[in-house]
């Protein structure tokens, strides 16, 4: 029994999903608070800001974000976690608050942009300390609860910032620092809870040979013929069109349910957060689900990926409140927080076995990508055509593409 749970009854690997869920709680509240807020935001800015120009805030971040995947994942294996993740974050707080200082949209793009690069540091943190802490037979399931951190935070950060802006009339600025205080938290639970590098080695060489699988012994370079092969690449394409989706609601869902479908104050906040609070029991059953049924995870991912791209079409097509609210409800229980976990195990058990790291790092590439795309080119849609519902059909498009895609590369494996 390891010191931590001597110390506090819970074991060491509880207290990481537990942190861990805690970190894209905070992540998730600062990228979405500041959409359901942008009349706010071009108000304070003097007016003549175009929705092109608001998109693109959130395009910076995930620009940023994107960037420092790979230096990130160097640096854990080099340096350990925690000296990512509080440098990290730190970042983070510092440009949560260059955004609620600025005065002009630019600086608000800096802002993003360094936010974008603080966040970078979590992901590859974040998973490196459940791949090497998690119990193998409990994985699936912790990384979902982990995974659902994400949605609470989505959820929580459109309803506070939609109810104490949009309603309450606060300035818009109130969400950053909100946000400010509970990174500066987080900074303080990463430097009470995670191990430094020199324990996590010394913790991983303590442990049998068998329960080292997660740790490679060899480090081989898998070759560009493999990497993208094609059951590997169509499975690049289908989690890019599944973000796409995802970022492309997460950004401008608030603003369609206002400007274009007659909702108004904290009934905004509250309706997109539907989408992220129903992705929970998604992900948990969905999850549990594929590791019952380990060799049916194709048919998982298809359907899956297809009915949430039905539920997006629904959205688009609802001609009442009710009708709308029910088709987002279902679009966050079927779409990308519960299709994600069985695509990464499916990828992980399809992957060259030399190269599953670097297959991970260009499938999540793939994925981030979208995120830059979405929010920028849905907004240049809105300013050239007055709506925003052309950029639902394009996500639905890429969807359906990218699923028959992945659909007929396996079906191909299978005849071989």
């Amino acid at each position: 029994m390891d010191k931590v749970t001597e110390k506090t009854g819970m074991a060491y690997w509880k207290k990481i999903v537990i942190l861990l869920c805690a970190g894209w709680i905070t992540i998730w509240i600062y990228r979405s608070a500041l959409a359901p807020v942008y009349p706010q935001i071009r108000s304070s800015l003097g007016g003549g800001v175009s929705d092109t120009a608001l998109g693109s805030i959130s395009s910076f971040y995930f620009l940023g974000y994107v960037i420092m995947q790979i230096p990130a994942g160097f640096l854990v294996d080099k340096i350990g976690k925690k000296r990512v993740l509080i440098p990290g974050f730190l970042l983070f707080a510092v440009a949560a608050l260059v955004v609620a200082l600025s005065h002009s949209i630019q600086m608000i793009y800096v802002g993003s942009l360094l936010a974008g690069l603080g966040c970078g540091s979590f992901y590859g943190s974040a998973y490196s300390l459940t791949a090497q802490n998690i119990p193998a037979d409990k994985k699936s399931f912790s990384t979902a609860i982990v995974n659902s951190g994400s949605a609470v935070g989505s959820g929580l950060g459109m309803i506070l910032s939609s109810f104490l802006v949009a309603q309450q009339g606060m300035p818009w600025q109130t969400m950053m620092y909100i946000a400010v205080v509970m990174i500066i938290c987080m900074v303080i639970a990463f430097q009470a809870i995670i191990k430094s590098h020199k324990d996590d080695v010394a913790t991983l060489a303590a442990q049998p040979a068998d329960t080292k699988d997660d740790t490679p012994k060899v480090k081989e370079k898998v070759s560009i013929g493999t990497l993208f092969a094609p059951k590997m690449l169509f499975s690049y394409i289908l989690y890019f069109a599944t973000c796409y989706a995802y970022y492309m609601i997460v950004t401008w869902l608030p603003n369609f349910l206002a400007t274009e479908r007659g909702f108004h104050g904290a009934a905004i906040g509250f309706s997109s957060s539907l989408v992220a609070f129903a992705s929970i029991p998604g992900a948990l059953f969905f999850s549990k689900l594929a590791d019952k049924y380990m060799n049916h995870k194709i048919k998982f991912i298809v359907i899956l990926e297809l009915l949430s791209a039905g539920m997006l079409l629904l959205t688009v097509q609802a001609t009442s409140a009710t009708f709308l609210l029910t088709a987002l409800i279902l679009y966050g229980f079927l779409g990308k927080l519960a299709v994600e976990p069985i695509i990464i195990s499916w990828l992980g058990e399809n992957a060259p076995q030399v190269g599953v790291g670097t297959t991970l790092g260009v499938f999540n590439f793939f994925g981030m990508m979208s995120s830059i795309i979405a929010p920028a080119l849905t907004g240049n849609i809105s300013d050239a055509t007055g709506s925003k519902v052309l950029g639902f059909y394009i996500a639905i498009l890429l969807l359906v593409i990218g699923t028959i895609l992945f659909l007929l590369a396996n079906l191909k494996k299978k005849r071989a």
